[in-house]
Parts: structure tokens; C-alpha cells; sequence
């Protein structure tokens, strides 16, 4: 075989390779940057409150009213893909890193320019926070204005005015009570859901397990 042909075949061979390679890459779910070791001045309590709210299923399920979540309450619209995980179980370090990464990225730095120039204690910060993980209104929620302008009275009874749905009325109570008198609900444990049923893709109650996971939010 001369060398000219030797080459070409080289050159062919190098060309489809790449292209195999190009197909492959295209399939594969788009990744987030890894989160920050430490989500600012939110402290482990305060992020293990939050996650005591949502819980964790670990994989792909659809909520109360029919949207796609995962991990700790994540759907598309928190910034992170979850279709990949349907059928496609985490584990709990992975829940807890995409975790960390949106409290840091999004859902931190709105808490703290609605309440630009007064500083938090860690119970306030840790309900405003999971508050607005919940709803995403803190930018906008009529208490946090009555709190700012010094009527805490009355802004403890706005903070109930976020109820919907039924089910999250719990919650609120027990994020309005931690912001305005310090009382923690959490025992530093919390649920996860190792099961989802199929094909209505429901979280298994049944599979539900109290755990630790103060090690991975370290």
C-alpha cells in the first residue's frame, strides 16, 4: 500500500471517529457548574429547615399538581433540568449538590437584595429563604415591605397570605414562626423517598426513610 493511500484511509477514518464522537456528546444531558463549598451566610440548620419542608425523592416524580420535580423540590423552572432524571435515581450527594448550587445562585441573592440594608438573624434568613424557595415572591411579597417599614405585627399575618395550594399552609406556619419568633421545626433530620411509582410517577410514601445528611452539606 503506498503511503498516499495509507494517509487517506488514515484521514477517512480519523473523519468518521470525530463524527461519532460529535453524536455521542449531543445525547448527553448538559451539566451545571459544581456548587460553592459554602452557600454564603446560610448555615447548615438553616439549609437542613429547608430541606425538612420539601423532602427528597431521588428520582424524577410529578408533584400535587402534575409538575416534573426531583431532588429537593427542583423543577425546570428553579434552573436545572429534571427530565433527565426520570427512571433515573441520584444519589443523596448529587440531590445535595444541585441543591447547594441553586440556593447559592438563585435563590440566596434575591432573599438578600429584598432586604438590602437590615440584617438577618440566621432563623430569619433561613425562613425568608425557604419562603421564597417555595414561591418565589420574596422580591414582591407585601410582608417583607410591612416588615422593612416596621409593623412586624401585621407582616406576621401577610406572610399567611401565601396558602396555596391546601397543602403548603403547614409549611407557612411553620416558616412564619421561625422568622418572626425563632422557632426552629426541624430535628436535623430528613425524608427521603427512594421510591416513585409507576407509571403515575407519584412519590412512594411508603419508601420514605428519615435520614442525616449533614455530611454531604459540608
Amino acid at each position: 500500500m503506498e503511503e498516499a493511500q495509507l494517509r487517506e484511509i488514515i484521514k477517512d477514518f480519523i473523519e468518521q471517529l470525530e463524527l461519532l464522537l460529535k453524536e455521542q456528546v449531543k445525547d448527553l444531558p448538559k451539566t451545571e457548574p459544581l456548587p460553592l463549598m459554602n452557600v454564603g451566610p446560610l448555615t447548615k440548620r438553616a439549609m437542613i429547615e429547608i430541606v425538612s419542608h420539601e423532602g427528597i425523592v431521588l428520582e424524577a416524580y410529578k408533584d400535587s399538581v402534575g409538575v416534573w420535580t426531583w431532588g429537593i423540590g427542583v423543577t425546570d423552572a428553579s434552573g436545572h433540568s429534571v427530565g433527565r432524571y426520570k427512571d433515573n435515581p441520584q444519589s443523596i450527594a448529587k440531590v445535595v449538590e444541585i441543591y447547594k448550587w441553586l440556593l447559592e445562585t438563585k435563590y440566596l441573592p434575591p432573599v438578600l437584595r429584598a432586604f438590602k440594608g437590615h440584617k438577618l438573624t440566621e432563623n430569619q434568613l433561613a425562613a425568608a429563604v425557604s419562603f421564597h424557595y417555595n414561591t418565589g415572591a420574596i422580591e414582591k411579597a407585601s410582608w417583607v415591605k410591612t416588615f422593612l417599614a416596621g409593623h412586624k405585627a401585621i407582616a406576621k399575618q401577610q406572610f399567611m397570605n401565601y396558602r396555596r395550594p391546601p397543602e403548603i399552609i403547614e409549611r407557612r406556619k411553620k416558616e412564619r414562626d421561625l422568622f418572626f419568633d425563632g422557632t426552629w421545626s426541624n430535628d436535623g433530620m430528613v425524608t427521603v423517598y427512594t421510591k416513585v411509582n409507576k407509571p403515575s410517577y407519584t412519590p412512594n410514601w411508603k419508601s420514605a426513610k428519615r435520614i442525616d445528611i449533614t455530611k454531604e452539606l459540608a
